[in-house]
């Protein structure tokens, strides 16, 4: 039979349970919940990236449509009108197909593969290290084969400039030598003229042409030391870098030419504001780019710089002190050749005053024995039994005249008077014969002189012609003045070497 159940208070809580024991359920259902959540996000975080942690109050799709966003390609418009779609700059991997270009992810936990990753990361450090020190080496040994070619330059030109100053000193022994001959003319031809004063002002200009080429010298000196300690530095600096990249075969112009620096190639080209290939690292002092190697490459670039101002004015120098000397000494020579000339006019005028005067000097001497001749028959014999008839006073005729008074015949007194008017005309005549001999005596003496003078300048003109020449070293011209002078015989001992 049926079982009565007694009827049951209908209440609002239906619930059976004690609110205790489901608060607590409920409690620990929440604790769990937010634990799962939680972890989850950790997890989900720490294998995501920062910048992938999207907003929880937008939308899914929106923030994933605003993250991809800088990763599509980009598009460009051309010259022509058209347009082109180009990758985002920066790390990542290009998708051509889709046209994006996600950036590099990184992981903040260790991955599977995270041994092999970190000996990847060390090898791609040691190689990126042996790539910075083999490019540092390939800039320093560029840099080293510039400066040994700016030394052999400057060594040229060194070699140049010192025979260009062996020309000045030589031509500075021709001076004193020209000088020394010329004080072997006569005094009357010692009077200071015009090519004295150009031998004594060829003698200041050589004097400072060799300043100025001893101060190049000394100056390109102070310059070549100074290339030789750069040099030094850098293949120190070379050979320190050099002991990293022992083991790759690579040459290293092959590494200059990969990063894209005309600088770098050529150290004394002036680096471009736009930089196309590698830029130059900050020096690090446990890097590659040590500030050791900085301080030689910049010094070297200096240097090199400095040395090539260096020889265009030493080249220039050279050239100029060159044609300056040659001018001078073709102005010398003609001044000499002037004096020459007039000399040899002057020596032709005396020939012919010389010429003049012999035959007047011919005609007074003929003249004057001439008139000896006269005085003598003018005088008669020296007896007066030589004495002519018509001679004597004594002859009758004359005694019979000077029977009269006042008939005295003036025979006597004219003939005294005629002898004694001509002797005076000899005496004259032997007085200006006498002037005559002394002026043709000067005249003589002064056209040798005047020979001698020319003689002289030709001589000075032959030894500068000859001792300018080339072939002729600076030790021959000294030989040639410190020789002994010609005026006097030479030494005993010379002579006994000579023979030897």
């Amino acid at each position: 039979m049926p079982v009565l159940i007694p009827p049951v208070e209908h209440s609002q809580d239906t619930r059976v349970g004690h609110p205790a024991w489901r608060e607590a359920t409920r409690a620990l259902a929440e604790e769990a919940h937010q634990l799962t959540d939680r972890c989850g996000q950790e997890a989900v975080t720490m294998w995501q990236p920062n910048d992938s942690v999207r907003d929880p109050h937008v939308a899914h799709h929106l923030c994933r449509a605003a993250y991809i966003l800088p990763w599509r390609f980009r598009v460009e418009m051309l010259k022509g009108g058209s347009t082109t779609e180009k990758p985002p700059p920066g790390e990542g991997v290009t998708l051509w197909k889709s046209k994006m270009k996600p950036p590099a992810w990184h992981a903040r936990l260790p991955l599977p593969m995270h041994r092999d990753a970190r000996a990847l990361q060390t090898a791609e450090v040691v190689q990126a290290h042996a790539r910075g020190a083999r490019l540092t080496a390939a800039r320093l040994g560029r840099a080293q084969h510039q400066i040994n070619g700016q030394l052999r330059l400057l060594q040229r030109q060194r070699e140049a400039t010192d025979h260009r100053l062996s020309e000045v000193r030589k031509a500075l022994l021709i001076n004193q030598q020209s000088i020394k001959l010329r004080g072997y003319r006569p005094k009357s031809e010692t009077i200071s003229d015009k090519a004295d004063s150009m031998l004594t002002w060829e003698k200041e200009e050589l004097r400072s042409m060799k300043r100025k080429m001893e101060i190049d010298m000394e100056k390109s000196e102070a310059l070549l030391k100074t290339l030789a300690s750069c040099r030094d530095a850098l293949v120190f600096c070379c050979k320190e870098r050099l002991q990293a990249v022992e083991l790759m075969n690579q040459p290293l112009d092959k590494v200059l030419e990969q990063a894209g620096r005309h600088s770098w190639v050529n150290i004394s080209r002036v680096p471009t504001p736009r930089t196309q290939g590698l830029k130059t690292p900050p020096p690090d002092p446990v890097g590659t780019y040590t500030p050791e190697c900085a301080t030689a490459l910049y010094e070297a670039k200096r240097l090199l710089m400095e040395s090539k101002d260096t020889l265009l004015d030493m080249a220039k120098n050279e050239e100029d002190i060159r044609v300056q000397q040659q001018q001078i000494s073709d102005r010398v020579c003609a001044s000499l050749a002037q004096k020459m000339r007039e000399t040899l006019e002057l020596k032709d005028r005396l020939n012919m005053t010389l010429g003049l005067m012999r035959g007047t000097i011919h005609r007074c001497t003929k003249f004057n024995q001439e008139m000896y001749i006269t005085r003598g028959l003018i005088k008669g014999p020296l007896s007066k039994s030589y004495l002519e008839t018509r001679e004597k006073l004594d002859r009758p005729l004359v005694r019979m005249y000077q029977r009269h008074v006042g008939t005295q015949l003036p025979e006597a007194t004219r003939l005294a008077q005629g002898t004694d008017k001509l002797q005076r005309h000899i005496s004259h005549v032997e007085k200006n014969l006498d002037e005559l001999l002394a002026m043709r005596k000067n005249l003589t003496w002064s056209f040798n002189c005047k020979k001698i003078g020319h003689d002289v300048d030709y001589s000075v003109v032959r030894l500068r012609l000859r001792q300018r020449h080339p072939h002729v070293c600076y030790e021959q011209a000294q030989r040639l003045v410190n020789d002994w002078d010609p005026r006097t015989p030479p030494r005993v001992e010379s002579t006994s070497a000579a023979a030897k």
